[in-house]
């Protein structure tokens, strides 16, 4: 289950490291300059451009908010960005320029998109790079096909959870132990769905954290619950009711489901979010109920990760030259938790780990979600119109 947002501050770091200033930060700056936006014009004010860094004061004169790009007028590809500058307020836009042709454009709220005047710099001098805009239809596509996979996964649970569900109602918990972890990491899998699942994924997956009763409060239900159960003493009649309800809610969440329509900005935002999460539940052991399988949970997220920047790649292929850096430390993640399922299947609590291991385990995971961090902001969708 995902929870928590992202600072201000962190999405700023994120849109530097990707190439797309917000309002950035950087060394010495001798270029300041006002640029005026207004319903009939874009730019203005801009004076002799010259390479090195600028903080343009951008100034919105209409009646309406807006954003304003600095953009290759080639290639649309974005330098830096004010987003939501309300009229008649000052945003600063931080950025450091290079050779090469630039604009201001305009995007004011019910307008369509205004360019302003093209400005070059000549030479060979390196600068931020741009980064080419992702629009809502672009990622319409990858929203369609991740539906699909979600729709194809939540089929196996359905499956899977009514097996469990036999398994408890029947006395055999040995069976229902056996089972409890592969029904679970398929909904693992589902990634970037939860926040799609709306009140579902509350009722599947939720933690006993907050709750009155803790463990033993009625409103403890779905996996953990069961987890719990089963790797506590608890008997097939106690953890019936359980058992039932979550696959009454799998079904109802499987029947709910063609009908949810999921975000366009989750769709990039969830390739950071889902590693974050298991980073801050899973690797830190918080979300083992007793069966000890958390690192499990954490490779069946990296399976969730690797689903999105699959049907992501054609759109990140020419975007973001990390990606590589992303699967190869992925790989490295994926490595050495998988050294850590044991000859029968069972797999070492994170509380058993070795310090060497526990710590590769985590650097590996920081440096993968370091790579990771810059999609969320390079496949948001944008106006471009």
């Amino acid at each position: 289950m995902l929870s928590g947002t992202r600072s201000a501050a962190t999405w700023l770091a994120v849109a530097a490291a990707a190439g797309i200033l917000i309002s950035g930060c950087g060394g010495p700056d001798p270029h300041q300059g006002q640029i005026l936006v207004s319903a009939s014009s874009c730019g203005n004010g801009w004076p002799r451009p010259a390479a090195g860094w600028h903080t343009f004061q951008i100034y919105n004169g209409s009646t309406a908010a807006a954003e304003v790009d600095l953009i290759n007028p080639a290639s649309g590809a974005i330098y830096a960005e004010v987003e939501a500058l309300g009229p008649g307020t000052v945003r600063p836009m931080r950025v450091k320029l290079g050779s090469g042709a630039y604009a201001f454009r305009c995007l004011i709220e019910d307008t369509d998109a205004i360019t302003g005047p093209v400005r070059r710099i000549g030479g060979h001098v390196a600068g931020n790079p741009g980064i080419v805009p992702v629009t809502s239809n672009e990622l319409l596509a990858p929203a369609r096909e991740y539906h699909a996979y979600v729709t194809a996964g939540l089929k196996v649970l359905v499956r899977q959870a009514a097996a469990l569900d036999a398994d408890i109602r029947g006395g055999h918990l040995g069976a229902a132990r056996a089972d409890w972890l592969p029904a679970h990491l398929t909904y693992e899998r589902l990634g970037a769905a939860y926040g799609t699942f709306d009140q579902y994924d509350g009722l599947i997956d939720t933690r006993a954290d907050g709750l009155p009763g803790g463990v033993r409060d009625p409103g403890f239900t779905g996996f953990y619950r069961l987890e719990y159960g089963l790797w506590h003493g608890q008997g097939a009649a106690e953890l019936r009711g359980p058992a039932g309800r979550l696959a009454h809610d799998v079904r109802a969440l499987q029947a709910a489901f063609p009908a949810m329509e999921i975000d366009l900005l989750d769709v990039g935002l969830r390739t950071h979010e889902i590693l974050e999460n298991a980073l801050q539940f899973q690797l830190s052991g918080h979300d083992d109920y007793g069966s000890g399988t958390t690192l499990a949970t954490t490779l069946a997220n990296i399976t969730g990760t690797r689903e999105l920047l699959q049907i992501l790649h054609p759109l990140l292929v020419t975007r973001y030259r990390g990606l590589p850096a992303v699967n190869a430390w992925l790989d490295r993640l994926q490595h050495l938790l998988s050294a850590q399922q044991r000859p029968g299947g069972s797999w070492t609590p994170v509380h058993d780990l070795s310090l060497t291991a526990r710590n590769r385990i985590d650097a590996a995971a920081g440096q993968a979600l370091e790579e990771l961090a810059p999609i969320a902001v390079i496949t948001e969708p944008r106006r471009t119109q």
